[in-house]
């Protein structure tokens, strides 16, 4: 069965850094673009950033552009994201996903069709 599972959230004051893992299992992220989404209260899911399986693009959220990366491990079935000095619009639930079909990296949530459960990060001093 195919499973994407977030860890890493929690609450996290103004200036703080957070590091989101993204797991796989049943299939390896490796061959497949990962991304990641954050979506607010009463808000659209929208696209934080996002890997090519590759890892030869990457696209960041212009609000995060400077502060994340986007990176994979040496295992094949992990990914994660650091966001260093958090703001209050970084909180919301961060979702990691994927796409057995998608190689190109796409902040569009539109194109994943595997979702995590979402991991929450609050920013609150």
């Amino acid at each position: 069965q195919v499973q994407l599972v977030e860890s890493g959230g929690g609450l996290v004051k103004p200036g703080g850094s957070l590091t989101l893992v993204c797991e796989a299992s049943g299939f390896t992220l490796d061959r497949h673009a990962v991304g990641w989404f954050r979506q607010a209260p009463g808000q659209e899911r929208e696209g934080v950033a996002c890997m090519s399986s590759g890892s030869d693009y990457i696209f960041y959220e212009y609000a995060v552009k400077v502060r994340a990366t986007i990176s994979r491990g040496d295992d094949k079935s992990r990914i994660s994201l650091q966001v260093n000095d958090l703001k209050p619009d970084d909180a919301g639930v961060y979702f990691c996903a994927s796409d057995l079909y998608l190689q190109t990296c796409n902040p569009s949530s539109f194109h994943y069709g595997t979702w995590g459960r979402g991991t929450r990060v609050p920013v609150s001093p």
